[in-house]
């Protein structure tokens, strides 16, 4: 029987479920331990040191007990911290992306995936840098400057080359005062070369969800293709931090297994990579099964309520809380502003969750990997963000500055975040406001803009920054960052 250790390399020992399943008991054992409870939200709470914020996150089984917990006004002040801790390290900004699908062709057999092998009436089909460049162009004409590739597996139709040139066809395009200027990569577990090759690219965060922790189930929904193998796709993120990708994001798609468990093997698996290599997740993503072609989430019975959602994106915050959280447009409108609130920090817009989506003038349905429940444009989510006191911000700044990985964490630990990712925020919300936004927007934004450049602490730096937003006001000048 493999032993826990978050320092081992091997799949079953880092996320060890005899481990999940003792920490399960001793959450269920303690969820009206009041006194338990009290003392595990006094340790999540942010504490103020000197001009820094200090937070010492929470273990998976601290952690498991609040998840387990149903006492409403411990429920309630979950709540109140984990807002306080997003406001602490992140703010009121909101980073902006959107996916961009390359190909549908998959050689695995995903149960819950509409890209499987055996869906025999997709419509399969890859881009061609040609078309690359059409979508990026499109989404660049909507504003964004950061991306999220996504592509099946497939070693003959979507092979590392393919996915090579396809980032630097996205970086090549510069189209009006529109350039992407980071790509966050998204596709199948790898080897170490390949890893260091998309460094190479120049790649942001290599994103990649477990779907599910608990092995069992794991191999049940992925019976065939080479995703079939648990240890190789649970310890790939060792694998890019050993090719040199020092920011990667984890994930499970919540409603495959029984949610408390993959929270806690979620948890084990962040604090496997600070054990390791000494700096956490960049980011942690929370997908819930959703309806897709050939796939109904009735299939699988471990879908997970609004309310239980809230209680997991807040305890991730607590446990986790230097890291960026991530929720998509699977999620509805009223679901994505519940969660801004406990803890998210990054959100897509106006996503196409098909391949060549983008230059489509309707969405097209067919072969979406998911149904996109918010369906709005990016003007109009710029402007809901703005309406409830959010910055949306463009900001690519911290990756081409080399500030990533633990340069990263200690810029959000020391609090300089304010000094460096507001004034960020706050130019690239110009930039957009002045070529994409609607009348409506622009005037929401630059009053906001106004009011929070009042915010920055640092004179000289909130000079510069209006002086830059100025200069985008009256020029073609862009990409100004701290």
């Amino acid at each position: 029987m493999a032993e826990y250790n978050p320092k081992s390399l091997k799949a079953e020992e880092f996320i060890n479920d005899e481990e999940i399943r003792a920490t399960l008991e001793y959450a269920e054992k303690n969820k009206n331990n009041i006194s338990l409870i009290d003392s595990i939200l006094e340790k999540a709470r942010p504490v103020k040191n000197g001009n820094q914020t200090v937070c010492r996150g929470l273990t998976h089984r601290e952690a498991s007990v609040l998840l387990s917990c149903e006492i409403p006004e411990k429920i309630e002040e979950m709540y109140k911290i984990a807002e306080e801790i997003k406001l602490a390290f992140y703010g009121n900004r909101i980073v902006m992306f959107a996916p961009l699908y390359l190909s549908n062709y998959c050689v695995n057999g995903c149960l819950y995936c509409p890209y499987h092998l055996k869906n025999k009436h997709i419509a399969r089909k890859k881009l061609t840098q040609e078309e690359v460049a059409k979508e990026v162009t499109a989404l660049q004409d909507m504003g964004h400057k950061r991306l999220a590739i996504e592509a099946g597996e497939d070693p003959v139709n979507n092979p590392i080359e393919y996915i090579l040139d396809c980032i630097k066809t996205i970086y090549s395009i510069n189209h009006k005062n529109g350039a992407i200027r980071r790509v966050n990569v998204n596709i199948a577990a790898t080897t170490v070369e390949n890893y260091r090759k998309l460094k190479e690219a120049g790649i942001g965060t290599y994103i990649l969800f477990q779907e599910t922790y608990h092995k069992e189930s794991y191999l049940k929904l992925h019976p065939t293709g080479p995703k079939h193998d648990y240890d190789y796709h649970t310890e790939a993120m060792d694998r890019a931090m050993e090719g040199g990708i020092d920011d990667v994001g984890l994930g499970v798609l919540f409603g495959l297994e029984l949610y408390k468990y993959e929270f806690a093997g979620l948890i084990m698996h962040a604090e496997h990579l600070e054990a390791v290599h000494g700096v956490g997740p960049h980011t942690i993503s929370v997908p819930r099964v959703k309806k897709a072609d050939d796939i109904d989430p009735t299939q699988f019975d471990n879908s997970i309520s609004d309310e239980i959602f809230a209680k997991i994106i807040a305890c991730i915050r607590l446990a986790v809380p230097y890291t960026g959280m991530i929720i998509s447009t699977r999620e509805s409108e009223k679901v994505r502003e519940m969660a801004l609130k406990l803890g998210i920090s990054q959100i897509s817009g106006a996503s196409r969750t098909s391949v060549g989506g983008y230059t489509e003038k309707e969405r097209p349905h067919d072969s979406e990997q998911f149904d996109v429940s918010d369906q709005r444009t990016l003007d109009e989510v710029v402007q809901w963000l703005m309406e409830n006191g959010h910055i949306p911000s463009f900001c690519t700044a911290c990756y081409r500055e080399g500030r990533t990985g633990d340069r990263f964490m200690s810029l959000c630990k020391s609090g300089q975040i304010l000094n460096c990712c507001h004034p960020n925020a706050l130019m690239t919300l110009a930039e957009y406001l002045v070529d994409y936004a609607s009348e409506g927007t622009k005037k929401t934004g630059f009053q906001l803009i106004k009011n929070e450049l009042e915010k920055i602490p640092n004179p000289k730096v909130k000079d510069i920054a209006e002086r830059n937003i100025e200069d985008i006001k009256s020029s073609n000048r862009r990409d100004f960052r701290f």
